[in-house]
Formats: C-alpha cells, structure tokens, sequence
C-alpha cells in the first residue's frame, strides 16, 4: 500500500473538513452537506481503486 494513498486521503479530509467548518459558520449547511459528501465519494473512489488492484494482483498470483 502506498503511503502517498494515506497522505491523499488525510489532505482531503482536512481540507473538506475545514470547508464543512466554514460553510456552516456562515449559515449555509445544505452547501457543508454536499462538500462532505462529495469528500467522502472521492475517498471512496481512490480505495476502490486500490481495492481493484489488489484484486487484479491476486487474481495475478493464484492465475485466475
């Protein structure tokens, strides 16, 4: 697993997290919702593109 993975993933919860912080801060909490939500679809799609790779991997090593 890479480690750059872990530092994609922190970086886009601190950034989306101080979003979120700002948006309601500023009365605007359907707008926090979204932002948190299209944060978490993103991390979501970077570890199921890791997860299909270790898939193709073991598929690889047992030749499936």
């Amino acid at each position: 697993m890479d480690v750059d993975l872990i530092f994609k993933i922190a970086a886009i919860g601190i950034l989306v997290s101080v979003l979120n912080q700002v948006l309601i801060r500023s009365g605007r909490d359907e707008q926090a919702t979204m932002v948190t939500l299209t944060g978490l679809v993103v991390v979501l799609m970077l570890v199921v593109q890791q997860i299909s790779a270790l898939f193709d991997l073991v598929k690889t090593l047992f030749g499936l």
